[in-house]
């Protein structure tokens, strides 16, 4: 394992203080803290440091394996998490967030993959890169609805039905580009735009829901269609987490055509 991924650990405590720092302050103060939205915004730029560090040190971008996304993934919650709070004020937004990209910083440590240089020829597209971090900030801002969503299921008087849908309405925009660059680049490494082989019918699946959701925003009238918009928000996001590694434990996985990011 290289020596830019061995910091690791080191590199997430300090991203997890200072994000953690950073939402303790926004719960206690009400009013928008400036000084929580610095910390939270030096904890992603100290995340945002090592992903720049993998990248040179591998001599390719980090996004190949799952724990390299995942790290794509922490980064981006952690920024979704600061842009809800400092737009809509949610000031539970940022320990939510941070507690979600912990989870997966900590699965990168207890479960580090291989990291090496190696990068097979279908990756090595100009359609790389951009798919799979636009994918990844799609999620990440898809993630922060569904924490709203939960929270508005539990508590349905605190509001959040703005930052929900402007949430999904970025997020589903991301994810149509991922899709749309997702085609392109099979088109250029395999010469069809769609096979429907198991990652692409769960991202069809996916991207359909959240359509139903965006519809369903708009006609949200009384507590009992609050509650169905905000189930299938829910419903959504796992359907997208299934999109992003659930497939690779399907039978189908070792056939796929995205068999590479194991």
């Amino acid at each position: 394992m290289n020596g830019g991924w061995n910091i690791f650990p080191i590199v997430a405590a300090v991203v997890v203080m200072l994000s953690a720092v950073a939402a303790a302050i926004a719960l206690i103060r009400k009013e928008r803290s400036v000084v929580a939205m610095t910390l939270s915004a030096l904890s992603i730029v100290a995340m945002g440091g090592f992903i720049a560090l993998l990248w040179m040190t591998l001599e390719r971008p980090p996004l190949r394996t799952m724990g390299e996304t995942r790290l794509w993934y922490s980064f981006f919650l952690l920024i979704a998490g600061l842009f809800t709070y400092a737009r809509w004020r949610y000031r539970w937004i940022m320990l939510f967030s941070t507690l979600l990209a912990t989870v997966f910083m900590v699965i990168n440590i207890l479960r580090p993959e291989i990291h090496d240089q190696t990068l097979m020829p279908a990756l090595q597209s100009v359609w790389f890169v951009p798919h799979v971090a636009v994918y990844m900030f799609s999620y990440a801002l898809l993630g922060c609805a569904t924490l709203l969503a939960i929270a508005s299921l539990l508590r349905p008087n605190i509001g959040a039905d703005e930052g929900i849908e402007r949430l999904l309405y970025g997020g589903l925009a991301f994810l149509s580009i991922g899709m749309l660059t997702g085609a392109l680049w099979a088109k250029d490494a395999w010469g069809a735009y769609w096979s429907w082989d198991a990652k692409e019918a769960w991202a069809a699946a996916t991207w359909s829901l959240y359509l139903v959701a965006i519809h369903m925003a708009r006609s949200v009238m009384n507590v009992k269609s609050q509650r169905a918009y905000y189930i299938v928000i829910i419903v959504a996001f796992i359907a997208l987490q299934m999109c992003w590694y659930g497939v690779n434990y399907l039978p189908s996985a070792a056939d796929s055509i995205h068999a590479y990011n194991q």
